[in-house]
């Protein structure tokens, strides 16, 4: 693992002791990469109304789109784990995001011309799965389908 990939696990860790995740108690945290070393990151914000709920992923994105810079977009680190007593996501094995966000990160991969690397890591401990977009979302459907990207 390099150290930027180490950086941005730490920054996705970080984001994840802010999840708001009080009906299933497994907080996620997110940190995207954009090309100019920027790092945005994203927790996930849980509603009472499930289907209203936002993966951390979504909001980092979410939040680069709203900045402009969905193609700026390099690379993407997810952690994930059950929320412990002290309000930290706790667990050694890496956690991936949900089809959703995967289909979500490839708007920003399509739109940047990028096979994003996608890093899988684990609360604590130093697990981390390294995939590329397309590994994780093969024959994906996207901008570049509707002649955008």
């Amino acid at each position: 693992m390099t150290t930027d990939t180490r950086a941005l696990i730490a920054a996705a860790r970080t984001a994840a002791r802010n999840a708001h995740a009080p009906y299933s108690n497994f907080g996620v945290g997110a940190a995207v990469l954009l090309t100019d070393g920027t790092v945005v990151t994203g927790a996930n914000f849980e509603n009472a109304s499930y289907g209203l709920s936002l993966c951390a992923e979504t909001v980092a994105l979410a939040t680069v789109s709203a900045q402009g810079r969905l193609r700026d977009v390099a690379e993407i680190a997810v952690i994930g784990g059950p929320i412990g007593a002290d309000g930290v996501p706790t667990g050694t094995a890496p956690v991936s995001p949900c089809g959703r966000c995967r289909q979500v990160i490839n708007e920003a991969a399509q739109l940047g011309k990028r096979d994003l690397p996608v890093h899988c890591g684990a609360a604590e401990g130093d697990a981390v799965a390294s995939y590329r977009l397309s590994e994780l979302l093969p024959q994906a459907f996207g901008p570049g389908d509707l002649g955008i990207a």
